[in-house]
């Protein structure tokens, strides 16, 4: 009799087990759903070519698609420079208008002018899709430098300086603007505080391909909104 109350125990300590096993893939797949920002887990792996906005917010779709949050519109915040006749594109008006939040459920900017102000991006809530930190200056390797071709307000760089490794079609010669997900790096940058647009990509290759990216602490990663 002992015997067969040990064994109903355990029975239903399993059961109890795979409940709440359930119902933590279940809360987990409900915030998945209703995460609204996230920073890609892996870069496109062709430095600053992503073949374009069009390619950029696809890989975003993807990404979040996989993650279970593929029924939102993803777009990558990203600006492109006026070139060829066709005007600029600011990023702050391609990603809708908030509010955002990480996969934990964490609110990162309210509405596009908190997101350019006193925003809740930092190293602990600039999660990836998957729910997880992206390596900062203080980690190896450094992954912290995200593509945005963006200044400080989230609008386009006007002039002749390439900041959007040729509006996200070079692997090769240009320059991008990144931002800093943990708000960190060398006390000698001014800017490292800035989570859109900390410095330029720059290297031996010419600025733009995926070892330039390394070299200077990213890994051609992005952050991607829900537009909708």
């Amino acid at each position: 009799m002992a015997a067969f109350n040990h064994v109903i125990v355990r029975a239903c300590l399993g059961l109890t087990a795979a409940a709440f096993a359930v119902l933590a893939a279940q809360a987990a797949q409900a915030q998945s759903a209703n995460t609204s920002f996230f920073v890609t887990s892996v870069g496109i792996g062709n430095g600053g070519n992503l073949g374009g906005l069009a390619g950029a917010d696809n890989y975003c779709q993807t990404l979040a698609q996989a993650a279970g949050a593929g029924s939102k519109t993803w777009h990558a915040y990203l600006s492109t420079q006026a070139a060829d006749g066709k005007p600029a594109v600011n990023a702050r008006d391609r990603i809708g208008k908030g509010p955002w939040q990480n996969s934990k459920g964490v609110v990162i900017a309210k509405d596009v002018a908190d997101l350019h102000g006193s925003n809740n991006i930092n190293k602990e809530t600039a999660l990836t899709e998957k729910g997880e930190i992206v390596n900062g200056y203080v980690d190896k390797p450094n992954r912290h430098d995200i593509l945005t071709g963006s200044q400080p307000d989230g609008t386009a760089f006007a002039g002749a300086d390439d900041r959007t490794c040729k509006n996200w079609t070079s692997s090769t010669q240009g320059a991008a603007m990144v931002g800093h997900t943990d708000l960190s790096g060398p006390a000698t940058n001014p800017t490292v505080k800035s989570w859109n647009a900390a410095h330029p990509s720059r290297g031996p290759d010419g600025g733009c391909s995926q070892a330039d990216l390394i070299s200077t602490g990213g890994d051609g990663l992005l952050y991607c909104f829900a537009a909708n």
